[in-house]
């Protein structure tokens, strides 16, 4: 009887939480409709931003649900006539999803090879290692991996490393797991295949690769030159404890042959297929300039093309690629998210809130870029910032209509979105990753609280650093 009144008492707690979360849902959705109809919106757009709204709280609300509140909010913009099959279907960005397909079928080439752990057991095996040159090490690997390859395949690798790592020195993964995910969303940034809201931005403002290594990696440098020394302060006891562990273990041979991983053709051949990428990635303005092709058009379509010679030369393994180590939940999500963010475009509400914007700012420049910058940073720090990214696109797009040089927004975005995942635990997809490998391999939590505390600190700070910057190198 006893069990019996816990049990109907713990369902009656989660169907209270149930019905407070959809009451806050339709108060969100009549707080838009009275807004918007106050700020100049038809009754029509006041339907299409209500609907956007209530989607988008619904995803925030309900994460695990999320496919099911964008494919809903598809629906019903279809059955209200907010907009059409085909421009629905044109809005959902079918070119950054084949890009994204193509880059998790590579990176899972990559990481079936065997490639990451043995770049990580090579740098391990630096001579004199301690515990600063190895928090160094992962950070930067960190860092690196996730411009090269993007932010989830990047988190996932190294999570699973660091845990293998701190095993072996024994000592608490949870510090290096953070600084890990810190350093990840930092460096997501700084080239195009960092991150998915890098390739979107990159599609909607018709930037090439050369764009963001002009004007994102260097900042993204600086910033994770800052990022390194806040994380090498705060965690210093961390990395005393770690050298002192491992002192004894690198004149230890057992130790040296456990991390010791040679590299055979399939892996030679799979990093000569990745590296084709990236030379055709990094030079596709080019390309595209000399055959006289559509602009970004050979930027989109090189992972899908290398992902077919992948699948060709691993063709005993092309299920797996295919079924496995594409995050079809994470790819359907976008798909529709970006339709549902393309509607907001087409029904013209994000052109009146640029004009609101305007009329409240003015348009210097360098004040909107604050506005978007902070704005989609702590609006990351909340909802998942390729949500927040999806929805400050179309405004963008509208400002540009009004004669104002968007440029700098277009990386205020980027920067904001990017480094304001960092503020806490659901800010980035790299984030809950991360939190969930943890706890599943582990057993161990990381509350809301510990985050945040490193978390706001890196938040701001770098965000700041990203702005003053973007004020004096992007014009």
């Amino acid at each position: 009887m006893k069990y019996y009144i816990i049990i109907c008492l713990e369902s009656l707690k989660v169907k209270d939480n149930l019905v407070k979360k959809l009451l806050i849902i339709i108060a969100i959705a009549l707080c838009v409709a009275a807004g918007g109809a106050k700020i100049g919106l038809s009754q029509h757009q006041v339907i299409v931003a209500s609907i956007f709204c209530v989607s988008i709280t619904g995803v925030l609300f309900y994460w695990e649900l999320r496919l099911s509140f964008v494919f809903l909010g598809a629906g019903a913009m279809l059955l209200t006539r907010s907009i059409d099959l085909e421009n629905l279907i044109k809005f959902a960005s079918l070119d950054v999803i084949l890009f994204l397909i193509g880059m998790m079928i590579l990176v899972g080439m990559l990481n079936d090879a065997g490639f990451f752990y043995w770049i990580v057991t090579r740098l391990i095996r630096i001579k004199d290692v301690t515990g600063e040159k190895l928090f160094i090490m992962i950070m930067l690997l960190s860092g690196v991996l996730s411009g090269l390859m993007g932010e989830v395949a990047s988190i996932i690798i190294m999570t699973k490393i660091i845990l293998d790592i701190c095993d072996l020195v024994d000592v608490n993964p949870i510090p290096l797991i953070i600084a890990s995910v810190l350093a990840t969303n930092i460096g997501s940034s700084g080239t195009l295949l960092g991150n998915p809201v890098g390739i979107l931005i990159a599609a909607r403002a018709n930037l090439t690769f050369e764009d963001f290594m002009r004007n994102a990696f260097l900042i993204t440098a600086i910033v994770f030159v800052v990022t390194l020394v806040i994380l090498s302060l705060w965690y210093r006891k961390i990395i005393k404890k770690m050298t002192e562990k491992l002192i004894p273990l690198r004149e230890n041979n057992f130790f040296i042959s456990l991390i010791t991983i040679s590299t055979d053709i399939r892996t030679k051949v799979s990093i000569g297929i990745f590296v084709s990428m990236l030379i055709c990635i990094f030079f596709h303005h080019r390309i595209e300039i000399l055959f006289h092709l559509e602009e970004n058009s050979i930027l989109m379509m090189t992972p899908i093309v290398f992902a077919g010679i992948a699948l060709l030369y691993r063709r005993d393994r092309m299920r797996h690629y295919v079924e496995r180590e594409v995050e079809w939940t994470s790819v359907l999500f976008f798909l529709f998210l970006f339709a549902l963010a393309g509607v907001v475009k087409y029904s013209g509400v994000s052109d009146i809130i640029a004009r609101g914007l305007i009329g409240k700012f003015g348009n210097p420049e360098n004040l909107l870029s604050a506005v978007i910058i902070y704005s989609s940073s702590f609006l990351s720090a909340v909802l998942d910032n390729t949500v927040v990214v999806a929805t400050y696109i179309p405004i963008v797009q509208s400002l540009g209509g009004l004669n104002i040089n968007i440029n700098p927004l277009w990386w205020a975005i980027l920067f904001g979105a990017c480094y304001g995942g960092n503020i806490t635990v659901i800010g980035s997809t790299a984030n809950i990753i991360a939190i969930d490998i943890l706890e599943k391999s582990r057993g161990l939590k990381i509350g809301f609280y510990p985050w945040l505390k490193i978390g706001l600190v890196v938040g701001i700070v770098t965000t700041t650093v990203a702005y003053l910057l973007l004020i004096f190198l992007i014009h």
